[in-house]
């Protein structure tokens, strides 16, 4: 007949594993153009992190996906969110409105996930007001103005009016940069990605996320026999 009791050895071990995992909330925000969510979507093939998918009521670009790049939605719909208090955050831009389902933030967390927001300043506010012991803020920088204009007409997405207010929109976005725990200068996209790499590494490794496991720890060397004496 098969014993089910765990060795001492055994239990100690299954202690420390079953510890609970401490997600967190990436936030990557930027000006238009910058390049958060080329950054962000790099970060979300490398690890296993779960990208917070934001809806939305503007048209969908080319080559955009219905469910993969946003959830798009019509005004009166999003608005019926907005009553309900199904956003975790939600902001105007550009003219448009996004915004996050508390739904993704809250299942990540249960599940002890990183979950990843591409979204402006005032969503990562939110999120910060709200979550702020979990979340990380990382602000993406342009190198110059001028570069960002550059890339903003070479993806050629948007009309030159548009251009011009997203350029506008772009200075006032920049003076929100104290607000976030990093920043990084995407000139040049490798090591641009290499530095927020090792923010989300960095981030994983914070005591605040592995406490418990320490504590398990200290439990399983509490437990053992005391030394003999000399």
């Amino acid at each position: 007949m098969m014993n089910d009791a765990l060795a001492p050895d055994e239990k100690q071990r299954e202690m420390t594993s079953s510890a609970p995992r401490h997600g967190f909330l990436l936030v990557i925000s930027s000006p238009s153009g910058a390049g958060k969510t080329t950054l962000a979507r790099r970060l979300a093939g490398e690890f296993d992190v779960r990208f917070s998918v934001s809806f939305t009521t503007r048209a969908p670009r080319k080559n955009e996906v219905q469910g993969r790049d946003y959830h798009f939605v019509t005004r009166e719909r999003f608005a019926q969110m907005v009553d309900n208090r199904e956003f975790a955050e939600w902001a105007i831009v550009h003219g448009n409105q996004y915004g996050t389902a508390i739904a993704t933030v809250n299942a990540a967390l249960a599940d002890g996930e990183v979950c990843l927001f591409d979204i402006d300043y005032q969503g990562g506010r939110q999120i910060r007001q709200q979550w702020p012991a979990e979340s990380v803020l990382c602000f993406i920088l342009p190198p110059s103005m001028k570069e960002l204009e550059r890339r903003l007409r070479q993806r050629a997405t948007d009309a030159n009016d548009v251009i011009e207010r997203r350029l506008a929109t772009a200075h006032q976005e920049l003076t929100h940069y104290g607000e976030y725990d990093y920043l990084i200068v995407n000139d040049k996209l490798d090591q641009a990605y290499a530095q927020l790499r090792a923010i989300y590494i960095a981030a994983g490794c914070a005591r605040v996320r592995n406490d418990a496991m320490a504590q398990s720890l200290l439990r399983e060397a509490a437990a053992r026999p005391a030394a003999p004496k000399p």
